[in-house]
């Protein structure tokens, strides 16, 4: 048995951590996984801030996927204090949602195919992801940090032009996406690289509780929390899944959300037409404590929060969902071939590691203490 590290610093990977894989011979057998390079406390932080604040700060959680933070945030909050959103804002939070997933899912594979070494489909991929930058600079303003959400709705409207312009690029888009996809199905390469390595059996999903598209490839739709989210159901929501569990499955599920989130965007568009009145109420904060669950990108994000009469926030945890997809990667080696086939297959599972460094542990006399609990 040797040791092979890859990272902290290494070209496929977009975030600084450390993988010590164990081989036998030249085949990955199993993977310890080393994280604290990129920590920096906002759980802690949060407390003792008002919302307004706290806001921007869940928006800095991550910064591909940073407005599903700000929406479950403002989710959240809105549970506890029971408050209805006006129809357009609930709308218009799926289109911008949905823009940032297909943006998301459109990085996650241009990183799949330069780990395989098929730069011109990762170059096409991120040339067309800058149509739905585009799009989201148009509606918020910004092109990554939105800053859209506010507890009791959205920060700006849209108006007819607008609407025109996302209806055109979408066409645009979409004809776009579709021949990346018959690409991808019909190249030999990717076929060689991504078909059969890393599969994920179903019942290794159950024990490792992966979620999101690396769930979805292995055959559990169940596991899209769209499914659960009431302005989705309204959209008629259909989860995108496959059962073989490999890498190609993994980033053909992606590349079908990419279509099904267009199909909702328009359908979004479709019903906000129909509706009148304001895009954010007066909102009033009312103490207590909540969980909201949301389907980010890469899956389940949780946000459980305590809060004042009046909005400070007393305690806030967050889940991500990488720290149980990185559980997962480890049951995928054992259908990696080489040390290649290992690295394509951890930038199959999209892993975002700020999302996931949050966590701070005080060992004291040999046993861990989290932060935020009383040390005897």
């Amino acid at each position: 048995m040797s040791t092979v590290p890859i990272g902290p610093i290494h070209p496929v990977l977009k975030e600084p951590l450390r993988i010590k894989l164990v081989l036998d011979g030249e085949k990955p057998v199993d993977a310890e996984i080393e994280m604290g390079y990129v920590h920096r406390g906002i759980e802690k932080i949060m407390e003792g801030k008002h919302c307004h604040k706290g806001i921007h700060l869940a928006e800095r959680v991550c910064g591909i996927c940073s407005y599903i933070h700000t929406m479950t945030f403002a989710e959240c909050i809105e549970h506890i204090s029971k408050i209805e959103i006006p129809d357009k804002a609930r709308y218009l939070r799926v289109i911008t949602c949905e823009l940032e997933r297909i943006h998301s899912h459109l990085i996650a594979s241009a990183v799949y195919n330069l780990s395989i070494e098929h730069e011109t489909l990762a170059m096409w991929l991120l040339n067309v992801r800058e149509i739905v930058m585009d799009l989201m600079e148009m509606i918020s303003g910004n092109r990554i940090n939105m800053s859209y959400n506010v507890i009791g709705g959205v920060r700006r409207d849209i108006n007819r032009e607008m609407m025109d312009e996302i209806y055109k690029k979408l066409d645009e888009f979409e004809e776009e996406i579709k021949n990346i996809i018959e690409v991808f199905e019909t190249g030999p390469l990717i076929a060689l690289r991504s078909k059969d390595i890393g599969i994920l059996p179903y019942h290794e999903v159950m024990r490792t509780r992966a979620v999101g598209p690396v769930c979805r490839a292995s055959g559990l739709p169940e596991s899209d929390w769209r499914l659960r989210h009431a302005t989705y159901q309204e959209l008629d929501f259909k989860p995108v899944w496959r059962t073989e569990g490999d890498n190609f499955a993994r980033m053909m599920v992606r590349h079908e959300e990419v279509l099904e989130s267009v199909r909702l965007i328009r359908k979004a568009l479709e019903y906000y037409e129909e509706c009148s009145g304001d895009i954010r109420v007066k909102a009033e904060i009312k103490g207590g404590k909540g969980v909201w669950k949301n389907e980010a990108h890469r899956g389940e994000v949780t946000y459980k929060m305590e809060i004042t009469d009046g909005g400070i926030i007393k305690r806030i945890m967050i889940r991500t969902p990488t720290v149980m997809n990185l559980e997962a990667y480890k049951y995928m080696l054992k259908t990696c071939p080489t040390v290649a086939d290992a690295v394509s297959t951890y930038t199959s599972i999209d892993p975002c590691i700020s999302c996931t460094e949050r966590s701070i542990y005080i060992v004291k006399d040999g046993k861990e203490i989290p932060v935020g609990v009383k040390h005897p």
